[in-house]
């Protein structure tokens, strides 16, 4: 699967983190991904974000997190002659990746309208902050709290707390890989190409999902719950066993919590009037919650687990990115590359699935 896109090429004129994820995608499944960089800034602005305890020589971790088997160039679009360098490089490519704001864009020669009646076939992917502001700066967490996300995410307490990655960012990529995939199907069908465009604000609100139809339908505006979930329990709640290990329930259906009940020994809990269906669940979370805080601190958690597995009872390990990556599972996950300086850098996939071809 790794050469599906093997006969693409690709220009990328993005930095951060959601551009070039998109192109990432691409250059982990075979396409040839150009990434232009700022020649006049030393470059994609991640390349400075280090955390503590990262080399002062080479580019930040963030940075490879996703420029991952990229060719670089370095031009200085203000530059009348790198400009021409960039277009000589659409010229051979199938599609570009931007995320220019329209008036920069214009300025260098770079827009969809100043390319396509030279590059007819070309696919020109858009990605910009706001729909609604274009010319604000935007940054995932400003996009986390206008788009209503950081208003529901933290502890009943009120302390607010963010998605401790770039969320918008992931989830505007995810928009601006599937409309490129459309366009590809559009112009093997039709010849030409097209743009696309999306930007962070559309791809957050488009994310809120139950949440946004529990206020369509019936005006309930979310408050922080730590990591419950308004709909179901218990759901997302998280409770300590006897050797101290973290474990969070996920239970979705009546007949689960009355296999979590056997589990626990407790089996009239299932039938209890404040228990017994998810409706009540929901409203008597805290004395519920409680309860099962003082059955479940009395037990193992390996012992535990493996019943609840052995049942299909949803419920899961609290783990650190160390217990992550230690399984089979996560480092088959991991990318690595060989670096111009000789230094190996690391990232994780961003293809998540697998894809065989009907053989002849």
């Amino acid at each position: 699967m790794s050469d599906i896109f093997k006969d693409l090429t690709i220009v990328e004129l993005a930095s951060v983190l959601a551009g070039p994820a998109v192109g990432m995608f691409f250059s982990e499944l075979g396409a040839r991904v150009i990434k232009v960089e700022n020649k006049r800034t030393q470059g994609d602005v991640t390349r400075t974000w280090k955390i503590k305890g990262e080399k002062k020589e080479g580019a930040a971790a963030y940075y490879h997190s996703v420029n991952y088997h990229k060719e670089v160039v370095f031009l200085n679009l203000k530059e009348p002659e790198d400009q021409q360098r960039c277009k000589g490089l659409i010229a051979e490519a199938d599609i570009v990746i931007s995320n220019f704001s329209d008036t920069v864009a214009q300025s260098f020669g770079l827009s969809y309208e100043q390319l396509k009646s030279d590059f007819p076939s070309l696919i020109y992917a858009q990605l910009q902050g706001f729909r609604s502001n274009p010319s604000r700066a935007a940054y995932d967490i400003v996009l986390q709290a206008e788009s209503g996300f950081l208003s529901m995410s933290g502890t009943p307490e009120g302390r607010l707390t963010r998605m401790p990655v770039a969320l918008i960012d992931i989830l505007a990529a995810h928009q601006l890989k599937e409309g490129i995939l459309c366009a590809l199907i559009h112009r093997l069908k039709q010849g030409k190409g097209g743009i696309i465009r999306t930007t962070l604000e559309e791809s957050a609100i488009s994310s809120l999902a139950n949440q946004a139809t529990n206020y369509l339908m019936v005006n309930h505006i979310p408050k922080p719950m730590g990591t419950a979930h308004p709909n179901i329990a218990p759901y997302g709640d998280i409770f300590v066993c006897s050797d101290q290990v973290a474990i969070v329930l996920a239970i979705g259906s009546d007949v689960q919590f009355q296999k979590l009940c056997n589990i626990l020994a407790d089996k009239s809990l299932a039938s209890h009037e404040l228990y017994s269906s998810n409706e009540v669940r929901v409203k008597n979370r805290d004395s519920l919650n409680t309860t099962l805080a003082t059955l479940i601190q009395k037990i193992d958690s390996t012992g535990f687990l493996d019943q609840c597995h052995a049942q299909k009872v949803p419920v899961g390990r609290v783990q650190n990115l160390k217990a992550v990556f230690s399984s089979e599972i996560g480092q088959s996950m991991v990318l690595e590359q060989q670096e111009p300086d000789g230094s190996l850098s690391k990232r994780v996939k961003t293809v998540a699935f697998q894809f065989e071809a009907y053989s002849s």
